[in-house]
């Protein structure tokens, strides 16, 4: 079975529409270009077979980007999460045309910087949210603590919605935090469309991050998802600002070592090629 990097992203400043990435001292070491060939290499040191390719700037032109690149990199990159504007009232047939390139697995608008934390819930989303499973496409929940509740909404309207939160919901690693994101998590997983990727993690802890650290959240986010519901992913390029893309894949091994190898398994590809319907071939 082939092992899968669920979600990494890639970028080209020129493009200029990463709002988010400013060369600021805390994103200094990832303002400029990444690519392919700079992951290419590290991917193969991991051991890992295939990616899934995640937008990190809110335009449609983002989107058409990364869908070239996942073109022209089909050896590696089996799926791209994208990004649609779900407010707008022609939504729904954005989404089928962008459903027609069989490569866009799922659809991320990016909530944690949205000023409405409620925004998902607002009455002009739900027909893009009623349309996406029809689609066969999944919805990425980009989230914080604060948005768990309104996403247990959707759910909860949306049962055929198939929702894969992000980063384990970016708990305030560095500062302890527990509840309410322990709880509001453990509901979120009582959905059975819902998985939740492992990554993210050392970003959240920052720059003294350690397995141990870790232990106590990667340990709930099994105990509520099981490991047939979550899904590893490195974040790369911004693991980068915490820790290098094997130390990530090394303190993964480290967390899951209890596991036994058939979970493993699971967690480090089969669910990846399941909830997000890639190409599990060789290529």
């Amino acid at each position: 079975m082939i092992r899968v990097d669920a979600h990494h992203h890639v970028w080209r400043l020129d493009r200029g529409d990463y709002g988010w990435l400013r060369p600021s001292a805390a994103l200094q070491a990832i303002y400029r270009d990444f690519d392919l060939d700079e992951l290419r290499p590290q991917l193969r040191r991991a051991g890992i077979d295939a990616s899934v390719l995640v937008q990190a700037a809110p335009t449609m032109q983002e989107t058409q980007f990364l869908l070239e690149v996942a073109r022209q990199n089909a050896d590696v990159v089996r799926g791209v999460v994208g990004w649609a504007d779900l407010a707008a009232t022609d939504a729904p047939d954005v989404l089928a045309r962008m459903a027609s390139n069989a490569m866009l697995k799922s659809v991320r608008p990016m909530l944690q910087d949205e000023p409405d934390s409620r925004w998902i819930l607002r009455p002009e989303v739900q027909r893009a949210l009623a349309a996406m499973p029809g689609l066969g496409l999944r919805f990425d929940a980009l989230v914080k603590s604060q948005h768990l509740q309104p996403l247990l909404r959707v759910l909860d309207q949306h049962p055929d919605l198939a929702v894969i939160v992000d980063h384990c919901a970016k708990p305030g690693v560095a500062h302890g935090e527990w509840q309410p994101w322990a709880d509001d998590l453990a509901a979120i997983a009582r959905h059975p469309t819902a998985s939740c990727k492992l990554s993210g993690l050392v970003t959240e802890a920052g720059a003294n991050w350690s397995v141990p650290l870790l232990r106590r959240y990667v340990d709930h986010v099994l105990d509520c998802f099981g490991s047939e519901r979550v899904i590893w992913g490195s974040d790369w390029p911004v693991v980068t600002l915490a820790a290098s893309y094997a130390r990530w894949n090394e303190a993964t091994d480290e967390l899951l070592a209890g596991l036994s190898p058939e979970a493993r398994t699971a967690v480090r590809g089969e669910n990846a090629i399941r909830s997000y319907g890639l190409d599990a071939r060789a290529q």
